[in-house]
């Protein structure tokens, strides 16, 4: 059987964005396969805003969380494996919903291929 969690996770997001609240998700950044930038771990763990104004290209599949969003003012692929994530919620009243990792998610997933991006030389 697989995983609620993703269904879940979708669920809770879809809940946040429709009320016009800002989804925050912390998250395992030691996770096996988790690309997070490393700058803003704290305690083996970041938080991150996965609202429609903070990230582009947001998809919450049953594997993983994949966006890009800027850091620091550079562009970063954001790649979570959806077991890494260990919680979802509203920025603005903390309701939301907490994971527990499910023991056939032990498995490591890996992030897609990495685009080519183009950099401008001066």
């Amino acid at each position: 059987m697989t995983s609620m969690q993703p269904y879940l996770l979708r669920a809770v997001h879809e809940w946040i964005t429709d009320n016009d609240f800002t989804a925050y998700i912390l998250v395992n950044a030691d996770y096996e396969g988790c690309e997070v930038p490393r700058e803003h771990v704290d305690n083996g763990n970041i938080i991150l805003n996965i609202s429609t104004t903070a990230v582009e290209n947001l998809v919450l599949n049953n594997d993983s969380v994949d966006f890009n969003a800027r850091f620091s003012g550079q562009q970063v692929n954001v790649f979570i494996p959806i077991p890494a994530v260990l919680a979802i919620y509203a920025q603005e009243n903390g309701k939301g919903m907490s994971f527990q990792a499910e023991p056939e998610e032990q498995k490591a997933v890996s992030p897609p291929p990495k685009k080519p991006t183009l950099t401008l030389v001066e």
